[in-house]
């Protein structure tokens, strides 16, 4: 099933399949920070107010608004 970072549950880990975010240049950066087709992501911390989100991703954390994060397409990784 493929969902985008948006359907994770917090603490939870998906594997990224696929990034069509319509803005080039927003797409290139999140090459840049390593949002690459297989790598594992997960799901580490919400905000207050539930944007921005904190996902860990090779060794490091993002926060990512939810208004690009609905653009990371994901395969959820099962328990």
């Amino acid at each position: 099933m493929m969902n985008n970072l948006l359907s994770l549950t917090n603490q939870q880990e998906g594997i990224i399949l696929d990034i069509i975010h319509p803005d080039e240049e927003m797409k290139r950066r999140l090459f840049d920070l390593g949002f690459y087709q297989g790598s594992k992501i997960k799901k580490t911390l919400v905000s207050p107010k539930g944007d921005p989100i904190a996902y860990k991703i090779r060794g490091t954390t993002i926060a990512l608004r939810n208004s690009d994060a609905q653009y990371v397409l994901l395969k959820e990784v099962s328990s």
